[in-house]
């Protein structure tokens, strides 16, 4: 008792988004006391992830999420790859997956419905410590624990101790960047722009699923559905700057490709962004680990960023369960760390790099022999099985158990 009375908590979250909050609810409900710090004011409720897979919410069901998430999303029976005007397309059923997962389809539900989902299970639970407008500006570690420093909005500067400090704030991650290790990887040279509409896509595009990704003359786009709008993805043009292509008028241009109408559409946001392909040597320093965006960065396309970051917390509560519940040594953090990097390297961001190559594809005749054998796998069920065993997340995982 004298030993722990020398910490504030058992565990430290940096970030209070899904994998952060994810995370300490995990903690939370295995009877360890954790202190979530997040930078900002409150949950941000921006144009994020939006793709649940299905063993995804196979893990959330546990902590009575998946519930709460199926009422405010689109449940996805199928995804499609598709050629565009002319709507040849490969169609990927999820059924072949009902033996696998108990939610054998995807799920399109902004993420930041999760972060609410998880702050108010933690709330209710009243077991953790949520700290928005804090931010973390130094640490220091030693065999026991790891004493933070932090910085609250209003400028008041404090320190807490712990046993673990945990990175999960993302990609721009500041525990990483003061762990000072390297990011390996690189950054696509195009940048994305991503938009949202209340254009009813579904009634102008015959055949389209509500998550499509899409070749067009010169280029591509992608069109996932959430409630109540389209989230349109757009690979601009090289020869124009940012800047340029994000004007109204450009916007406006682009959405006119997809499908063209009399008026404008009404663009409800937009943002540019960069694509990544980093991860870093190691998730495990010490007393101080990585996990999610703060750890592996990938291409959006396939949706697995936000799935891969759930499924490092799940790993990683019960290694650190083991660790301060079931007196396990600090080397049990060493298996979180071998399960869960070569997943994110071989399976994460290979797939997604490999889907990104995919719809960058320029030629004509080579897209229409890709989209063939694309068909041809999805006209077989045990190809299809086999495929989407893959793309959904649900082989990694299994890779990942099978690791001891």
């Amino acid at each position: 008792m004298a030993e722990t009375a020398k910490f504030d908590c058992e565990v430290i979250v940096c970030g209070g988004g899904p994998v952060g909050l994810c995370l300490s609810l995990l903690l939370s409900r295995a009877g360890l006391t954790t202190i979530v710090l997040e930078k900002e004011m409150a949950i941000e409720k921006d144009l994020r992830a939006s793709t649940f897979h299905p063993p995804t919410l196979d893990m959330l069901e546990e902590l009575e999420i998946t519930a709460k998430l199926l009422g405010q999303g689109l449940i996805c029976p199928e995804w499609q790859i598709r050629l565009h005007p002319d709507g040849e397309r490969a169609v990927f059923d999820l059924s072949v997956l009902d033996s696998d997962t108990r939610y054998p389809f995807r799920l399109q539900c902004e993420q930041w419905k999760l972060s609410v989902a998880l702050k108010e299970a933690l709330c209710e639970d009243g077991k953790a410590d949520i700290r928005f407008g804090t931010e973390v500006t130094g640490f220091e570690q030693d065999e026991a624990g790891v004493l933070v420093k932090l910085r609250s909005h209003t400028g008041e500067e404090s320190q807490l101790r712990t046993r673990f400090l945990i990175g999960a704030d993302g990609s721009r991650s500041i525990v990483r960047k003061m762990l000072d290790i390297d990011f390996n990887g690189l950054t696509y040279p195009e940048t994305t722009l991503l938009v949202t509409t209340h254009f009813p896509f579904e009634d102008n595009l015959e055949g389209i699923s509500n998550v499509s990704y899409c070749w067009k003359d010169g280029g591509n786009f992608s069109l996932l559905k959430v409630p109540g709008r389209w989230r349109v993805s757009i690979y601009p043009r090289e020869d124009l700057s940012v800047e340029d292509q994000l004007t109204a008028d450009a916007v406006e241009a682009s959405l006119q490709q997809i499908v063209p109408k009399s008026g404008a559409y009404d663009v409800i946001e937009k943002r540019p962004y960069r694509v990544h392909q980093r991860i870093v040597d190691n998730y495990v320093h010490q007393r101080v680990i990585l996990v999610g965006d703060a750890a592996h960065l990938n291409s959006p396309s396939g949706g697995m960023g936000l799935n891969g970051g759930i499924h490092d917390a799940f790993e990683l509560s019960a290694a650190l369960s083991d660790i301060l519940k079931h007196a396990a040594g600090l080397d049990r953090l060493s298996l979180y760390d071998r399960r869960r990097r070569p997943v994110a390297r071989d399976q994460i961001l290979a797939q997604a790099d490999a889907n990104r190559a995919r719809m960058r594809e320029k030629s004509p005749e080579k897209r229409r022999e890709i989209l063939a054998g694309l068909q041809k796998i999805t006209a077989d069920r045990k190809a299809l099985h086999a495929h989407l065993l893959k793309s959904s997340m649900i082989e990694g995982l299994r890779m990942s158990a099978a690791i001891d």
